[in-house]
């Protein structure tokens, strides 16, 4: 289990690992709002790094709010409100 904060670094690190990255997709740019799809990540590749965050960060995260979360931005405050206290800080 991970013990720190989630974030972007952390996200685009699980995203890589999960699924790779598509050639178009720029990972590095500016993407906290860009929706997964835009970014080349569908929803077998969202639900593998869904899985590995909830194994990583010991956390079980809403399918329903999972799915709503379209944005990295989106993703990392789902993530960060399923942290306890002490990482989420």
């Amino acid at each position: 289990m991970s013990t720190t904060a989630f974030t972007l670094s952390e996200l685009k690190r699980i995203l890589l690992e999960a699924a790779g990255t598509d050639e178009e997709a720029d990972l590095d740019g500016d993407i906290l709002d860009t929706d997964f799809g835009d970014l080349g990540y569908e929803s077998l590749a969202l639900l593998e790094t869904a899985g590995r965050i909830e194994r990583e960060y010991g956390i079980s995260l809403d399918e329903d709010a999972f799915g709503e979360a379209r944005t990295p931005r989106a993703l990392i405050d789902l993530v960060t409100a399923h942290l306890p206290a002490t990482h989420a800080a």
